[in-house]
């Protein structure tokens, strides 16, 4: 090894060759000899034993199955490589030392612990060494809850175990009025079956009699089929193909529902999910309480001292101060506190009291004490100005928050060394909505000493509200209103009738709702408790972090409970991102998505996935790690799974990184053959697409891959497609670049298409796959048969320049794909898409629409892709803005919608009035839109971080405003993009152009 370098990260990546290892034996005999990089721990394990036998003290060693590896990994902690079928050239050792020492404790314990360690990127012991009460119960807890669901799902019988494995991928549709109610007068109904990751599609027609009982074997597209049960008032429940390697799902109360074909391996899997379950029960905290807190006025102070901040230059700066402020939420409780002024050095000392104007006993169980610090800096004068006097202004250097109560609803006493959060550009210097968790960076965050005073001689708990609640019924339940102002006194007052007439505006309640009065608390708890469940539309939105009650937010989840799996999955990314606002680890919606996670393994699949993407983020970290093991001890034979993901993951950045790097000129021929490798090969097939788990990616096809001429050169990867032969499924692996944005706007589009599907509006949109795997990297799905129009345009023209202006273009190629009949039904599925995307990338207000992000398939559906701008941010150049109509509609489209002819207005007002009905059904649902987006604010998005970035959203769905009046708006945004679309040709001339110059 060269001087100064240390480790072997680079070597265990450098080619199949051999490399010389050391084995420490136990007997205390030290042995070198060669392996392979493709070598698994268990061969290794052989050959240490084939080289032992030469040794003296053989017969010291017992049998190998008693000894484990144990190595430094590259994190220089100590590692036992109990998973022996990992390769070592995966375990990557820090040197090439491995040690053999007797195993200990129980060893399927400990290899699940490091297949849990290996999947979510965070070791156990992190967990442990925290020595933190809370991280420890928790952990305790939701271990018991999701081995208990383990257990349970263990005696499930086999046709509840199929619904749990491979759960139902259902059609929205329009139910018809009056099904279930009339008897039908067809002997027959018809069922439209869809082979996954195939375009293959056929109708069953069976007799709506058939049951379990009287099953008739089919023929469909050439696969023998059994119809195991078919009854017209219930589900298909399942299909199997004579290979019995499909299941099919069927949508109940449809005229033609439509089935999903999901292949799976066999049923003897059902065999393989019995999982061990362990017996150790979680013990509950004692319910006793001292007594409550007192009623009288109290003022509440803190110690402050920053005994750890180190400072850069400040320029000329006078002091440093510290600034506090008590919030529930969004709302401030009282007038903020700021401190004395210190000189600044490198331990800055306060030693001062500070008090907050309210009383104890008015404190919110969910108080949160949010600091500042930051540094009053001389501005510099001006000759002219000598007159006047200096001005002073502030510089925020860090934050952090912390709650008042603990998680046992104890008011906390004593010191507490807060590492605080370096503050950021735009935010104001107290951050509410920031997480209570300290920076873990310790050794680069200044840290905040603070002191809470003991008020009583005993702990002071944050006392039940059954007391208070039978105090009010005494007392005639009176109201402390007379602080509110009118609009607010107005609402308070008629709080019951709110419940009664208007339950969805319980939000609005809330806001107003004076959380520093104990007895409007009560009040407001009383009345939840006898709250009608919302529906989750609603709910969503009390999941804010406007909303930290615990009461609320426990109604919230109950309200959340009665969502189907597919609404659920409908929106878990933006639940994922409200666990960042919950201010303890145990709460109702950790509790509630793991136990709905561990019901079926599709959401589970994805909870783990958005879990694991952020992982890396140093404010979640730990939250999402606790989950993250919680689940996979709940679901023991996912983690195989799972892990094969990750490893194939592993490969394709490795891949990616390969074809980045700047040493030489990468061919696509280089990236063939890395993939041709053994070990590439295996990693890279064999898996379920973590896009979407119901298909296998069974065999890469290195001929077929390829990496993108963008900036981040994206992998190109084909797979062999098991559903139909002779077909290929393809995924883009993009690392550099952020996808939450894309695939926020993707959930969009899909939830978009969902409404309009149940209003009877199919507009042929393609919410093509999308998923975050991790920091700055993740997947997309390859829409086969497709191209951009940018490519359309140049390849019917002569020059770059002319390409765009080419109305004929698109129309062409068409033709020149749908010959004969199929011409119509083309330009139907043009016409259609066109009206969506028009549609959503005008209330989304998607930006950067040029003739490269685009697309048509063969069959004639247009589709949008990268959305890296939206909610209204154009690009602008040289402070012009470049987009300058509201969404894409140009005459080149127009063209096509017309069939070619000038007079067909037909056809165009037809078009017309998909976008006026699309847009109508989208307003309706409008507030849904702005909730999903505000639940999103936690991602840390650019273009999406408060309110302000929603206006957006509101003014395009119009809320506020009549269904008139919204189409009316839209209407003149219809004829504004259609009478300004040579603009859009001119800046797709120009992206040309452009794009045909770096070429």
């Amino acid at each position: 090894m060269h001087p100064g370098i240390y480790g072997m990260l680079e070597e265990w990546e450098d080619g199949d060759q051999e490399i010389n290892m050391d084995f420490l034996l136990p007997t205390g005999i030290f042995l070198k000899f060669p392996v392979s990089r493709n070598d698994t721990i268990k061969h290794i394990k052989e050959m240490v034993w084939r080289n032992a036998r030469s040794e003296a003290l053989f017969s010291g060693l017992g049998d190998p199955d008693g000894y484990v590896f144990t190595c430094i990994n590259q994190t220089a902690e100590r590692e036992e490589l109990e998973e022996e079928f990992r390769r070592i050239r995966d375990v990557k050792p820090f040197m090439c030392v491995l040690r053999l020492v007797a195993r200990e404790g129980n060893r399927q314990e400990k290899l699940t612990n490091t297949q849990i360690t290996q999947l979510i990127g965070k070791g156990l012991h992190e967990f442990e060494s925290q020595k933190n009460h809370e991280v420890n119960e928790f952990r305790t807890k939701m271990r018991t809850f999701c081995e208990e669901k383990a257990l349970e799902r263990q005696y499930l019988p086999w046709q509840r175990w199929l619904e749990y494995s491979f759960p139902c991928d259902l059609e929205p549709c329009r139910t018809p009025s009056g099904f279930g109610s009339v008897k039908l007068k067809s002997s027959k109904i018809f069922i439209n079956v869809k082979f996954e990751a195939s375009d293959v599609t056929s109708f069953l027609r069976e007799a709506k009699t058939l049951t379990m009982l009287g099953s008739q074997r089919l023929y469909l597209s050439h696969q023998e089929i059994s119809v195991v049960k078919v009854n017209k008032t219930s589900d298909v429940t399942c299909l199997f193909p004579s290979s019995a390697q499909y299941i099919f799902s069927c949508l109940r109360n449809g005229q033609n529902p439509q089935l999903t074909m999901v292949h799976h391996s066999t049923v003897s899997r059902f065999q393989e999910e019995q999982s061990r379950m362990c017996n150790q029960m979680f013990k509950s905290r004692s319910l006793s309480r001292p007594p409550p807190l007192p009623l009288k006025r109290v003022t509440f102070g803190i110690h402050s001292s920053c005994p750890l901040l180190y400072f850069s230059a400040l320029g000329k700066c006078c002091s440093l101060v510290v600034q506090a402020g008590l919030f529930h939420g969004s709302e401030l409780l009282c007038k903020v506190v700021t401190s004395l002024d210190v000189t600044v050095c490198s331990e800055p000392l306060w030693d001062q009291r500070l008090e907050f104007d309210i009383n104890v006993c008015d404190l919110p169980r969910m108080s949160r004490l949010c600091f500042a610090l930051y540094a009053v800096i001389e501005k510099t004068k001006k000759p002219k100005s000598t007159k006047k006097k200096n001005k002073k202004a502030d510089c925020p250097i860090a934050w952090v928050n912390t709650m008042v109560f603990d998680y046992k609803d104890q008011l906390k006493t004593g010191e507490f060394l807060l590492s605080m959060w370096p503050s950021v550009p735009g935010i104001d210097l107290l951050n509410p909505m920031g997480t209570v968790e300290k920076n873990p960076n310790v050794d680069s965050a200044a840290g905040l000493l603070i002191r809470f005073p003991n008020i009583r001689p005993h702990p002071l708990y944050y006392p039940s509200l059954e007391k208070h609640l039978k105090l009010k019924e005494i007392m005639d339940n009176k109201h402390y209103t007379e602080f509110f102002e009118d609009e607010k006194d107005l609402l308070w007052k008629l709080r019951t009738e709110i419940r009664e007439h208007y339950p969805e505006n319980l939000s609005k309640l809330l806001l107003v709702t004076k959380w520093n009065k104990r007895e409007d608390v009560v009040q407001m708890v009383s009345l939840l408790k006898k709250w009608p469940d919302l529906p989750a539309i609603h709910a969503l939105e009390l999941l804010d972090y406007s909303f930290p009650d615990p009461a609320v937010r426990s109604f919230t989840v109950r309200c959340l409970r009665k969502l189907s799996d597919d609404e659920l999955l409908q929106y878990l990314i933006q639940l994922v991102q409200v666990l960042k606002y919950e201010s303890y680890l145990d709460c109702d919606l950790t509790t509630f998505l793991l136990e709905r996670a561990l019901s079926n393994r599709r959401i589970g699949h994805f909870l783990f996935w958005h879990l694991r993407s952020e992982i890396h983020v140093a404010s979640v970290s730990l939250r999402f790690g606790l989950i993250l093991e919680a689940y996979c001890r709940g679901n023991i034979h996912h983690i195989k799974i799972l892990n094969k993901q990750n490893e194939a993951l592993a490969k394709m950045r490795a891949l990616s990184d390969f074809v980045k790097s700047g040493s030489q000129k990468m061919t696509v021929e280089d990236l063939k053959l890395c993939i041709r490798q053994e070990t590439y090969m295996e990693a890279l097939s064999d898996l379920l697409s973590p896009l979407n788990p119901s298909i296998i990616l069974t065999e890469i096809c290195a001929d077929k891959c390829r990496f993108m001429d963008s900036k981040m050169k994206p992998l190109w990867l084909m797979y062999k497609n098991p559903s139909t032969p002779g077909d290929m499924v393809g995924i883009i692996f993009k690392n550099g670049d952020d996808l939450r944005q894309d695939m926020l706007t993707l959930q969009m589009i899909q939830l978009m298409e969902n409404m309009w599907k149940k209003e009877g509006l199919d507009l042929r949109m393609i919410p093509y796959g999308c998923l975050s795997t991790g920091n700055k990297m993740g997947l997309i799905e390859v829409v086969k048969n497709s191209d951009t129009i940018a490519n359309i345009q140049l390849n019917s023209s002569n020059s770059a320049a002319t390409a765009a202006f080419n109305k004929d273009a698109l129309l062409n190629w068409l033709k020149s794909k749908n010959p004969g009949d199929k011409l119509e039904q083309a330009i139907e599925e043009f016409t259609l898409s066109c009206a969506g995307y028009c549609v959503a990338t005008y209330v989304l207000g998607i930006g950067d629409r040029h003739n490269d992000n685009i697309m048509i398939r063969e069959t004639g559906q247009l589709f949008h892709i990268d959305f890296g701008h939206f909610l209204g941010n154009f690009k602008r150049k040289l402070g012009i803005n470049r987009e300058r109509v509201p969404f894409i509609l140009t005459y080149d489209f127009v063209h096509v919608i017309q069939q070619g002819r000038t007079n067909n207005s037909e056809k165009f007002e037809r078009f017309r009035e998909y976008c006026e009905q699309a847009y109508k059904i989208l307003c309706r649902n409008g507030m849904l839109f702005v909730n999903l987006f505000a639940m999103m604010k936690a991602a840390g998005l650019p273009e999406l971080t408060c309110f302000k970035d929603i206006q957006y959203l509101k003014d395009s769905l119009a809320l506020g405003k009549s269904e008139d009046e919204a189409l009316k708006n839209f209407k003149v945004k219809f004829n504004e993009a259609l009478r300004e679309s040579w603009k859009t040709k001119v800046n797709w001339m120009m992206h040309s152009l452009a794009k045909d110059n770096r070429a």
